[in-house]
């Protein structure tokens, strides 16, 4: 299984960004996809995730970013809304191949490579 992270860019604070993450060797419909982000320094933290129950969201990404799937194109999405700098980090996608807790980074088991958002103020 390969994903593919995109949709990373410059914005300012305010703006919005969609991220997309395209899987390909499965199927991942009915996985859970997660979006983690990474800062120097700090460790890789937990932001949003989709299942085929409903979506997850860490307290900074509340009501300012929505994950959604679309099944026909194997595509997970994070639309990113109201950015702002301290949102500047490079945002990972990840699947999981056997469940678990969605909020855990070691129940996922594949990732992709990572896009740059960066929020100028």
């Amino acid at each position: 299984v390969q994903l593919q992270a995109s949709g990373g860019g410059l914005v300012q604070a305010g703006g919005s960004l969609r991220l997309s993450c395209a899987a390909s060797g499965r199927t991942f419909s009915s996985s859970a996809v997660g979006w983690f982000r990474q800062t120097p320094g700090k460790e890789r933290e937990f932001v949003a995730a989709i299942t085929w129950i409903g979506t997850y969201y860490a307290d900074s990404a509340k009501g300012r970013f929505t994950a959604s799937r679309d099944n026909a194109k194997n595509t997970v999405y994070l639309q990113m809304n109201s950015l702002k700098p301290e949102d500047t980090a490079v945002y990972f996608c990840a699947a999981q191949r056997d469940g678990g807790s969605v909020y855990n980074i070691r129940m996922y088991n594949y990732w992709g490579q990572g896009t740059l958002v960066t929020v100028s103020s």
